[in-house]
């Protein structure tokens, strides 16, 4: 219950701020509350804003296109602010270029929801 409504606040957060995504984390609440709550558990699920994207994963899944393209331009953005800031080596940078690729691959991997 703590857990999930830890990430119910970040998920609430991340809708105001522009680089922090809020669906994974009411994913994970929607996750904490099957077990612990299900009166939240269905209030996430059927939440107007946040529920869409936490039923098309479940389902299928599945990420909305735009939030394919938020999701790899802001991995994009991180590593760019990341070489900036820390002035890596290049194998430290190439690390952390190859990891965000991966994830930003299985992103784009995934299907898109059907309407």
């Amino acid at each position: 219950m703590t857990l999930g409504a830890l990430s119910v606040a970040i998920g609430v957060i991340g809708a105001f701020l522009p680089l922090l995504p809020s669906t994974i984390f009411f994913i994970a609440a929607a996750g904490c509350f099957a077990k612990s709550s299900p009166r939240l558990e269905e209030w996430i699920v059927s939440h107007p804003q946040f529920g869409p994207g936490v039923r098309a994963w479940r389902e299928n899944g599945a990420i909305a296109p735009r939030a394919k393209m938020l999701a790899v331009g802001g991995m994009g953005f991180g590593f760019y602010m990341f070489y900036l800031g820390a002035d890596p080596d290049w194998p430290l940078a190439l690390a952390v270029a190859l990891t965000l690729a991966c994830c930003a691959a299985y992103v784009l991997s995934r299907p898109t929801p059907e309407t």
